[in-house]
């Protein structure tokens, strides 16, 4: 393994897209080159919003065979894994626990590859040698800590089974998502008929008051969602954000670019009220999944958030035949709207010992209450034969 040199890409555009999605896949929107480069290309992630590109390059003499995406963070915001009283407890005792490297996708809490390695480099030996060396570059430019967020089963199997021989191993934490499932539901109707009477009525009831309120719903994919919706739309998500007192973490001009470079994965649900277009949902998808991201609106109508962002989802997989829907991150709301509860995991590597020690045996803990969180979820689920 001593072959294998590291190198850090500061800018996708110094690397060409069919040489990223090569080895990340194509498969996954939010892990795609074109994803990432709106991000870069309309500014997002800069080191003056303090997402400071830090992608690993993985070379042997003759090729790339690898890249860890990654970004040095000068905080915590947008990562939807919080570690805000671990960087407390550094300041408490006056340490530095910015920058820290991220290996997540910036502002999108959906589980996704995190290693991109050549097939002949995904063993638990191989994978092990090659986070060696990360590790040792990383404490020889003095970050103290790195944290891989959300990976999917090859990474996570890849990262549970390191061997890393450091004074620091890597930290395993779980959380908990809900995504709903489609059973192959050939509508709505018979999605409801698998719950029981009393959620049934429930959704029915919040779906009719909407109807009541002379609201529609108008679907926009790829080149439909042009210039004069995004005018539209682009308001309502930034009012998400100004409603907390925030600025928005992704500009008009990154929705501009992802509808010009990866229209196949993008749509837009807006909703109407007579002839005038009054909230709207960002959506990402791919051949299996869809996924909920953004929403906003400028004036709150009750239950449409609901509406808008989940049982227009929902139907819109069933019509489209996709398996999964990927609501986004936290939300207990979801559970009683038929999505599962779904452990979600990370990975955190704390260059201190003591500290590392220390956060690993609040981990544990925490695991025992994620586990219980789960296991009582499962028993609240409102589907007739619950499992």
């Amino acid at each position: 393994m001593t072959d294998i040199s590291i190198s850090i890409l500061t800018s996708l555009d110094d690397i060409p897209a069919e040489e990223w999605n090569k080895l990340s896949g194509a498969h996954k929107p939010f892990t795609r080159y074109e994803f990432l480069h709106a991000l870069e290309a309309s500014a997002c992630t800069t080191q003056a919003e303090g997402w400071i590109p830090n992608h690993i390059l993985l070379r042997t003499k003759e090729r790339v065979i690898g890249i860890i995406p990654g970004y040095l963070k000068t905080h915590s915001y947008g990562e939807y894994v919080f570690d805000w009283s671990w960087a407390e407890a550094y300041q408490r005792y006056q340490m530095r626990y910015y920058p820290k490297l991220l290996s997540a996708i910036p502002f999108t809490p959906s589980v996704g590859s995190r290693l991109f390695l050549d097939h002949e480099y995904q063993s638990p030996g191989k994978t092990s040698e090659i986070l060696k060396q990360v590790i040792a570059y990383l404490e020889q430019c003095n970050i103290p800590s790195w944290h891989l967020l959300f990976p999917e089963n090859t990474s996570y199997e890849l990262l549970k089974q390191a061997n890393i021989n450091t004074q620091s191993q890597l930290i395993e934490r779980t959380g908990c998502q809900f995504h709903w499932q489609n059973n192959a539901y050939p509508d709505f109707n018979s999605f409801l008929a698998h719950l029981n009477s009393r959620k049934r009525k429930s959704i029915r009831k919040e779906r009719e008051k909407v109807a009541q309120m002379d609201i529609t719903f108008q679907v926009f994919e790829g080149a439909e969602i042009d210039q004069s919706i995004l005018e539209i739309y682009y308001p309502f998500y930034q009012a998400t954000y100004f409603k907390r007192g925030q600025q928005p973490y992704l500009n008009r001009a990154f929705f501009e670019q992802v509808c010009k470079t990866m229209p196949e994965n993008v749509m837009l649900c807006m909703a109407k009220k007579g002839d005038q277009f009054v909230a709207g949902a960002w959506f990402f998808k791919d051949d299996d999944t869809l996924y909920g991201r953004n929403w906003g609106c400028l004036e709150e109508y009750k239950n449409l958030h609901f509406e808008c962002c989940y049982y227009q989802g929902i139907e819109y997989c069933i019509k489209q035949g996709l398996e999964n829907f990927d609501a986004g991150a936290q939300g207990e709301h979801k559970l009683q709207r038929g999505f599962r509860p779904l452990k979600t995991h990370s990975f955190h590597w704390i260059a201190h010992e003591g500290f590392s020690d220390a956060i690993s045996t609040a981990i544990k803990e925490e695991h025992q209450h994620i586990d219980q969180y789960i296991e009582d979820a499962i028993r609240h689920l409102p589907f007739k034969n619950a499992k």
